[in-house]
């Protein structure tokens, strides 16, 4: 199923079929598999794209639940590297509250910069060795880029609340302490493709669930 960017911030906030969500106690999970099935290339410093093991091949797997504010543990802190003039992770998926540094561990210059409505930002440019942060306080899709290689781009997802899961290198995922309930559940894929599916998570229990986007 095709859908546009805007179609994850209205995603976060839409409400799910599950009800006491906030104080239901009894738990399961949801684990699985993404298959992408035609992963885009990554984009090398001259501009031709090149085949990679790693780049282009992370989903973000979320849960559409009713907006609520969960920001995490004070003082959350994680890293999307400049290396190799690429961000490292390419796709990175947070809570709001966190604050995402970006060290540039290349041996030229680098620029970090943001358009998104959910967080505007222009951190300059910087020398090797440095590394500078942002706090991510509102939920939504953020497109990271480097004014000095028109190349470099990235993602970072955030959400108001727990319920998400970045893909490992195997394009697995789990989603732990799930209340139980029924729930729509989002596969999501740098932007040009998406899956939506229906599942019921019983609790004490962990529930199967895969996807296949192209």
């Amino acid at each position: 199923m095709r859908a546009r960017l805007p179609f994850f911030v209205a995603a976060c906030a839409m409400a799910a079929v599950t009800a006491g969500l906030r104080g239901q106690p009894a738990t399961g999970a949801i684990e699985g598999r993404v298959a992408i099935r035609s992963p885009l290339a990554a984009p090398a410093a001259d501009g031709e794209p090149t085949a990679s093991p790693r780049y282009h091949r992370q989903a973000v797997v979320f849960l559409e639940v009713p907006p609520y504010r969960v920001d995490g543990p004070a003082g959350a802190r994680v890293a999307m590297h400049q290396r190799g003039a690429t961000f490292e992770p390419h796709v990175l998926a947070v809570t709001t509250g966190t604050t995402v540094a970006f060290p540039n561990d290349d041996r030229t210059f680098h620029n970090v910069f943001s358009l998104s409505r959910p967080r505007r930002f222009d951190l300059g440019r910087y020398a090797a060795g440095r590394s500078k942060d942002v706090r991510f306080d509102r939920p939504g899709l953020v497109r990271v880029f480097c004014d000095i290689h028109a190349h470099m781009n990235a993602f970072i997802l955030v959400f108001d609340h727990r319920f998400y899961a970045a893909t490992d290198d195997r394009g697995r995922y789990r989603i732990d302490r799930v209340p139980a309930g029924a729930y729509r559940v989002t596969a999501w894929y740098e932007g040009v493709d998406q899956d939506t599916r229906a599942v019921t998570v019983a609790a004490g229990t962990t529930t199967a669930l895969d996807f296949e986007l192209h």
